[in-house]
């Protein structure tokens, strides 16, 4: 038997519900691990909440990214033997396979190797935030000279992408609504802070760029400031929507654009991992930057599995810099 999280009902994060399940064995294609550590994302909240755009069929397991042990293989496995320590990449679609629990089974195709040298909270808490930032050097190919903003820049993906940047040559512009986070994103990387219900992010964009504009802008956000965010654009530049939380209609900032022959986009990871030649690269990339110190995933805070509502209940709060971990 092993403990896991199902949900039955949508709504806060007091919805959550432990049991006790017999798993079954792992099917073919498939891994039966022992979950260590789960790294809780804003998707995953949106969906236990009902506001995902994506189907819904209750019971259903909750989670996709966690880091763990392999216990038992199904047939056809390579490149995994029991005993070895994994990570789960989302790879699957939310409700379809589940990791918030004691064990899991998951699909082979959405695991890879632990990194070597991290503890197993890090290795929860690595894939989602870097390929989802990675559009910054896939995309929009930032380099020395360039700008890139990244909005709501305390959250794990903007931490990440402000590591990526950084690590590219570029000048990471971090956005945080107030000032309240500015030190804490200063020593963690981020060459300017903007906040930007204190100050113009334009004007202190163009100042930082000599007048030029940022390369690109990395929004989770949307809404009505994603015209701000393109009049911040330098020319040809690229605006990111990579999420959703504002919840209201995100509007084609089309002038803004068409000025400078700009263009915005929506982002999601799955347009990396989706082609083995992209989702190949970008992991040796990861690798590489996560072996030589370039990136470091940063842990807010951690809960044990038996405060999961908890923890859910804090990552909607706002107040974390960096990951939200539950350990096992």
């Amino acid at each position: 038997m092993a403990k896991v999280i199902r949900l039955h009902r949508q709504g806060g994060p007091e919805v959550l519900e432990f049991e006790d399940i017999d798993l079954p064995p792992p099917g073919k294609g498939e891994v039966h691990i022992k979950v260590e550590a789960i790294g809780l994302n804003r998707s995953e909240a949106m969906y236990r909440a009902g506001r995902y755009p994506v189907p819904v069929t209750l019971p259903c397991l909750m989670g996709y990214e966690a880091a763990g042990t392999v216990l038992a293989l199904g047939e056809g496995i390579e490149g995994f033997a029991v005993g070895d320590k994994v990570s789960v990449v989302p790879k699957y679609r939310l409700g379809t396979y589940g990791v918030w629990g004691e064990e899991a089974i998951v699909p082979a195709h959405a695991l890879l190797h632990a990194p070597p040298g991290l503890t197993m909270a890090e290795a929860a808490s690595v894939w989602m935030q870097y390929f989802t930032a990675f559009a910054l050097i896939e995309v929009a190919n930032v380099g020395v000279g360039d700008a890139a903003i990244i909005r709501a820049a305390s959250s794990s993906v903007g931490i990440a992408a402000i590591q990526l940047a950084n690590w590219a040559g570029a000048t990471s512009i971090a956005c945080t609504r107030t000032s309240a986070k500015a030190d804490a994103l200063k020593n963690l990387g981020a060459a300017h802070i903007v906040a930007t219900e204190e100050e113009d992010l334009v004007e202190r964009v163009m100042d930082i760029t000599g007048g030029e504009g940022a390369r690109c802008a990395f929004d989770p956000v949307g809404g009505p400031y994603v015209f701000t965010l393109a009049s911040a654009l330098a020319e040809r530049g690229i605006l990111f929507i990579y999420g959703g939380l504002s919840e209201t209609e995100t509007p084609y900032a089309h002038w803004p654009c068409a000025m400078k022959g700009a263009s915005m986009r929506g982002w999601v990871a799955s347009e990396i991992w989706n082609h083995p030649e992209r989702y190949k690269n970008a992991q040796r990339i990861i690798y590489q930057g996560l072996a030589e110190g370039h990136l470091k995933p940063v842990i807010s805070k951690s809960f044990p599995l038996d405060q999961i509502a908890q923890a859910n209940a804090y990552l909607e709060s706002n107040q974390q810099i960096g990951k939200v971990v539950v350990t096992v």
